[in-house]
């Protein structure tokens, strides 16, 4: 198993297009909570669904339980929100790539949670890319080494963040605006929008955590 895509119940216009959802041959999709409806609505049946599913109707539920072929449904009173548990889930079914859509927008509370979350859980699992996506934005955590990052159109724009504490010897290469050996201290936004100039391009660190976001203009 290559690629798994959780969706979860943000708001519905934060989802990924259709073209985006549908451009994976062999994807394993996950429905969270009223995630699944999204799913459903776009024509994908995913091969799971997870959550307490307390934001759908009983008409909803019903058709989730008609549809999806496996469902696991948990009480409203627990440790770990549905996307967290949808994100554990997918993690041990050993995928190389996770996507993550419907956490952005709406409740910044549970944004915060959800990044904080893919933040624990890259740092557990630093073989896997886990990438939260939305119409306009992808954002992944980079752990200290080299990356190398393919020029893509729809996320023209790249940008750089240190998340927990500073991020040393930042080199870029392959972008409109080089660096070497730079700091990227906490709360600085020189490293807002770069691009990718040669194709491909590579990101070198030798410590902290670095939050990309890669971006469109709407």
């Amino acid at each position: 198993m290559k690629t798994i895509v959780i969706c979860a119940g943000g708001p519905e216009q934060e989802i990924v297009s259709n073209d985006f959802l549908l451009s994976f041959s062999d994807a394993f999709f996950i429905g969270t909570d009223h995630g699944t409806m999204y799913l459903l609505n776009r024509g994908i049946v995913p091969d799971m669904a997870v959550g307490d599913f307390d934001s759908i109707t009983n008409e909803e539920w019903q058709e989730i339980s008609e549809r999806v072929p496996h469902i696991e449904r948990y009480s409203p009173e627990k440790n770990e929100t549905d996307t967290e548990l949808a994100i554990i889930k997918a993690l041990s079914l050993e995928p190389t790539t996770v996507y993550i859509t419907g956490v952005t927008g709406g409740r910044l509370d549970h944004y915060e949670a959800n990044l904080h979350t893919v933040y624990r859980l890259q740092l557990a699992y630093p073989q896997l890319h886990i990438k939260i996506v939305n119409r306009s934005n992808e954002l992944q955590f980079l752990l200290p080494g080299e990356h190398t990052m393919v020029q893509d159109d729809h996320y023209k724009y790249m940008s750089f963040f240190a998340f927990k504490g500073p991020v040393e010897n930042m080199t870029l290469r392959g972008v409109l605006y080089e660096t070497t050996n730079e700091v990227i201290e906490v709360g600085t936004s020189r490293f807002t929008s770069n691009e990718i100039s040669d194709g491909i391009a590579s990101i070198s660190f030798t410590a902290g955590i670095c939050l990309m976001i890669r971006s469109i203009d709407d």
